[in-house]
């Protein structure tokens, strides 16, 4: 009875059980137990941008019509050239020009630039619409339009520039909502124990900077191209050791699997990063991040103590055993009550809940 090591043996496991459920009951799907318990060892967290943080929702702001063109006739363009786009920024247009009572045409030849933009033929000739990158790599200067950018840039929106071969069209800013969660969740962060936060976007520098000042953001990455994400997250793992990724884009799936735990928004996010994710936030609420590394940490601190305490009885249960003292009952005793000890404290796990 005392070399029965049961307590011991199940020391992990219904920690483990009891916090997993725990967290599914509160909307938060862990994959395993291995997740869990790398949760409460992260020393750092990266953000996406859209769609983590702000709602995915974005809306056009302004309209500014170059080259005697009418903001209505601007925004028809560019809606017809992004019709063909499944990017947040492009369905912003498509709504505001639906919206307007214009008729959305797709445009012909439609090729999507990743990290710059988009082209297609839009009434006889090739229009582009993306950021400064793109027309600066087509070797178009950016002198008429930059007082306009770094303006809309400083307000925290994103200006899609519309533009031909031949020079600029106009100027569309478009602005995605901050969740109402994500600054009080980046706050509860830093309260548990989280040493950085870090957002990773595709924005320019200007744009990003503002966004991360919102939220309450540590550090900053921008102009990300989707690849660049990835070497970000492999430069955080340099730095800070263990490190998580919250996203929700295809384009987020290669981060959220090289970071030590990937975590993806459930609502919001794409089929590809929800399989690619250990952790799937279901309600797209990022409240219940502070949760789960509470939750994991608490975790592992509970498999510590039932591992000690299964330890500790049977070594004093060994040593009873030379004067004597040990009887088959006892035995039995400190074999069942330690096991029903360890069960008792694993599912404490569960008076553990997000408002606390």
């Amino acid at each position: 009875m005392v070399a029965c090591p049961c307590a011991l043996v199940i020391s992990t496991p219904v920690a483990i059980v009891s916090a997993i459920a725990n967290a599914a009951r509160n909307g938060v799907l862990i994959k395993g137990g291995i997740y869990l318990e790398e949760a409460g060892s992260l020393s750092a967290i990266a953000f996406d941008k859209t769609g983590t943080l702000t709602k995915g929702e974005p809306a056009v702001t302004d309209i500014i019509p170059l080259n005697s063109l009418s903001e209505l006739e601007l925004l028809k363009i560019a809606a017809n050239l992004e019709a063909r786009s499944e990017h947040p920024l492009a369905m912003a247009i498509v709504r505001a020009a639906e919206a307007r009572g214009l008729a959305v045409e797709p445009a012909g030849g439609f090729s999507s630039l990743p990290g710059r933009g988009a082209r297609g033929e839009v009434g006889g000739q090739r229009v582009y619409i993306g950021n400064l990158r793109l027309f600066e790599e087509r070797g178009i200067s950016t002198a008429p339009i930059l007082e306009h950018v770094n303006r809309l840039q400083e307000e925290g929106k994103t200006a899609m520039i519309v533009g031909t071969d031949q020079g600029y069209l106009g100027i569309i800013a478009v602005a995605d909502e901050v969740r109402e969660t994500s600054r009080r969740a980046v706050a509860e962060l830093k309260r548990v124990g989280i040493s950085k936060t870090i957002m990773l976007t595709g924005d320019n520098e200007a744009t990003a900077r503002a966004m991360a000042a919102r939220v309450g953001m540590d550090e900053f990455r921008a102009e990300l191209l989707p690849q660049d994400k990835v070497s970000a997250i492999q430069g955080l793992l340099k730095d800070y050791g263990k490190v998580a990724m919250v996203g929700d884009g295809v384009n987020d799936a290669p981060a959220l699997a090289l970071a030590t735990v990937g975590i993806a928004m459930g609502g919001a996010g794409t089929d590809t990063a929800l399989g690619t994710a250990d952790i799937v936030l279901m309600a797209d609420d990022l409240a219940r991040l502070p949760f789960t590394i509470r939750l994991s940490r608490a975790a592992l601190r509970i498999i510590r103590q039932n591992i000690a305490f299964s330890l500790a009885v049977k070594f004093l249960a060994v040593l009873a055993v030379f004067p004597g003292w040990l009887t088959l009952w006892l035995a039995i005793l400190a074999d069942m009550g330690a096991s029903l000890l360890v069960t008792l404290n694993g599912m404490r796990l569960f008076r553990i809940n997000p408002e606390k």
